[in-house]
């Protein structure tokens, strides 16, 4: 028998049910306890998600930044070149931990921490009063970050995109959130005699909110992520769980490859596949590339390459694969 692991998260793509043997944070995280985690549920749908996570291989680093951030209900911060798995990450951890559909809330430098928690339509509710005073609830609509903070029985998974596109307040906005696990909703606070009202979640489901404040029972798996473009105010940082994803080595490269794209690459077509990847290491060394524009190179110019129905000339071929090397930023972008 082997050694019992500490690891919730394994990276391996078997979803399990693992996630319930998660202990209760530590007693500094919160001020309230947090709710026991729940089976999910018996109609959870994991199709949907299979053929990114199954296909995703996560390193070990990213296996214990997982972990790390499950344990001490931390958001887990990962910086990167595009390319390198950041964004992939969480649909691994959703799909293999049962969290259901990943929540994904995309930042911009417009974004409010109080447009992801919840959004309010006070001028339509003000064109469809007319003499009459609409329910508050039936204009607000829960958003990404309040979805996932309105979870009762089992964690969801929140990835918060290249949050560096963000405003200069925005992440010390986020950080009171990410601290309590909470925020309150003025709109509904301003109810008082109907203090439990039910509105919509971001995927058209009822959540029931007491007294205007919503309160995580079931702290949910966020992952930022970050281009690196710029810093981060220290009391914001050391709530996070920070890993810096490295670009994939050959090995890894060749191991990324493999698993989307084996079936198709014969045992004569492997050694154009690694004469493709040694080319990419080079081309990343002098400019900005990402393991996507590989795989798209792999399989067009070499996985589904044919002989007698998808030929190509040498100079089609080199025109495909240049045109597919193209660096992502500088003046050759």
């Amino acid at each position: 028998m082997s050694d019992p692991d500490w690891k919730i998260f394994r990276g391996s793509g078997e979803p399990h049910d693992g996630l319930g043997e998660l202990p209760a944070p530590p007693p500094w995280r919160f001020a309230r306890a947090m709710g026991a985690i729940s089976p999910p549920a018996a109609d959870l749908d994991l199709k949907a998600a299979a053929s990114k996570a199954t296909t995703f291989r996560p390193s070990d680093a990213m296996i214990i930044a997982v972990n790390t951030a499950l344990y001490l209900r931390r958001p887990l911060l990962l910086t990167g070149r595009p390319g390198t798995g950041k964004s992939t990450l969480i649909s691994k951890v959703a799909y293999e931990l049962k969290l259901g559909p990943v929540l994904k809330w995309s930042i911009s430098s417009r974004s409010t921490v109080r447009g992801g928690v919840y959004e309010y339509d006070a001028v339509g509710r003000l064109q469809a009063g007319k003499g009459i005073d609409p329910p508050v609830e039936e204009y607000l609509t829960l958003g990404p970050l309040g979805t996932a903070l309105a979870a009762r029985s089992r964690p969801r998974a929140l990835l918060i995109d290249e949050i560096d596109k963000s405003d200069l307040d925005f992440a010390n906005d986020l950080l009171n959130v990410i601290e309590d696990g909470e925020y309150d909703i003025p709109e509904l606070q301003r109810l008082g005699a109907r203090p439990l009202v039910t509105v919509k979640d971001v995927s058209g489901r009822n959540v029931q909110i007491d007294k205007g404040r919503l309160i995580s029972q079931q702290f949910p798996f966020v992952v930022m992520t970050s281009n690196g473009e710029r810093e981060f105010p220290a009391p914001f940082l050391r709530r996070c769980v920070r890993l810096t994803i490295d670009p994939p080595t050959k090995d890894e490269l060749t191991a990324i490859v493999d698993a989307h794209l084996k079936q198709f690459v014969s045992n004569d077509k492997r050694e154009e596949m690694e004469t493709l990847i040694d080319q990419f290491l080079k081309d990343r060394q002098q400019s900005d590339v990402s393991t996507d524009q590989l795989l798209n190179s792999i399989f067009l110019t070499v996985a589904i390459r044919d002989r007698d129905t998808r030929t190509f000339t040498n100079e089609e071929l080199t025109a495909v694969r240049s045109a597919l090397a193209r660096p992502l930023s500088g003046a050759s972008a």
